[in-house]
C-alpha cells in the first residue's frame, strides 16, 4: 500500500496588526532571518513532509524581497481569511495527500513533535489530528465592566470575572493541524459557505461532524503575535540551534572514533 504524501500549507497572507510593525509580521527578523523563513525551513527540512505549499497575499511587497521562490516551495494566493488561504492551498494537493497546516507565524515547531502528529493518519479512529498543550493556568472568563456601577468619574476601560472556568480537559489549540485534504477541503467550503467562525482547521472539520485527536506539543512552539513574542521566540530558536550543533558535534566525534576503532583492528 502506498504511503500517502504529506503536504504542508503555509496560510501566510495575514498582516498581523496586533504587532504594531511597518510590515506583516512574519516578515520581521529573528536571528538574521524572518520569521517565515525559519518556519519554511522547519517544514522543509522535515524527512517525513513531501511538500510545501506558502499561500500569500496577492500584491504582497515582501516575499519576493527575500528570495524564497528559489527554495522547493509552491506558491499560491492566499485570501481574505486564513480559511480561503488554507483553501487556496489545498486545491493544488492531490485527493489522497494529507495536508499538514501550519501558521506562518509559529517559528519554533519542533519535528518530534511534527512526527508524534503524523501517527493519526494511521488511526482510523479519527479523521486526522492537531498539536496542543495542556491549560497550565487558572482560567478566567470576563466581561466588560457596567459603567453604571463603576466609580464615579472613573475612566477605567478594565474588562472584569465574570467567573473562573473549570480548565479540566482545556487544551491550547496550536498547530500543526493534519487532516485528509479531501475531507478538510469539503469541511472549510462548507464552513465558509455557512459563514461559520473557522478559527482553524480543527473547528472546520468540528463543524462537519470529523473527530479530531489533540497531541501533546511542546509549550515552545509559540505563535508570534506581539511584540513581547519576538525575544523569546528568539531564545527558543537559539535553544534549537544549539541542541542541533551539539548533536551534530557529537554524531562526528562517535564517526571518527568509529574509523580509528576500525584502523587500529
Amino acid at each position: 500500500m502506498t504511503t500517502p504524501r504529506v503536504v504542508a500549507v503555509i496560510p501566510a497572507a495575514g498582516v498581523g496588526s496586533r504587532m504594531q510593525a511597518d510590515r506583516p509580521k512574519q516578515y520581521l527578523s529573528i536571528a538574521n532571518k524572518t520569521i517565515l523563513e525559519h518556519t519554511i525551513d522547519a517544514l522543509i527540512e522535515h524527512p517525513l513532509i513531501d511538500d510545501v505549499i506558502v499561500a500569500i497575499s496577492e500584491g504582497d511587497a515582501y516575499f519576493d524581497a527575500l528570495g524564497l521562490r528559489a527554495k522547493p516551495i509552491t506558491v499560491v494566493n492566499g485570501g481574505r481569511e486564513r480559511a480561503d488561504s488554507v483553501l487556496s492551498g489545498i486545491m493544488a494537493l492531490n485527493d489522497d495527500d494529507w495536508a499538514l497546516v501550519h501558521d506562518a507565524a509559529r517559528p519554533c515547531v519542533d519535528s518530534d513533535d511534527i512526527a508524534n502528529l503524523m501517527k493519526v493518519m494511521h488511526d482510523s479512529s479519527v479523521s486526522g489530528g492537531i498539536l496542543a498543550t495542556p491549560v497550565r493556568d487558572t482560567m478566567k472568563r470576563a466581561h466588560a465592566q457596567n459603567h453604571a456601577n463603576s466609580i464615579e468619574n472613573s475612566s477605567s476601560a478594565y474588562s472584569v470575572v465574570s467567573h473562573t472556568e473549570d480548565r479540566e480537559n482545556l487544551w491550547h489549540a496550536l498547530t500543526p493541524q493534519l487532516f485528509p485534504a479531501t475531507l478538510l477541503k469539503a469541511a472549510l467550503q462548507q464552513g465558509i459557505e455557512q459563514g461559520l467562525p473557522i478559527t482553524d482547521e480543527a473547528s472546520a472539520m468540528e463543524f462537519a461532524g470529523h473527530c479530531v485527536a489533540m497531541i501533546n506539543g511542546s509549550p515552545a512552539n509559540i505563535k508570534v503575535t506581539h511584540p513581547a513574542d519576538l525575544p523569546l521566540a528568539e531564545f527558543y530558536l537559539q535553544q534549537r540551534l544549539a541542541t542541533a550543533t551539539k548533536n551534530t558535534t557529537h554524531n562526528t566525534d562517535n564517526l571518527e572514533n568509529a574509523q580509528t576503532q576500525k584502523a587500529h583492528t
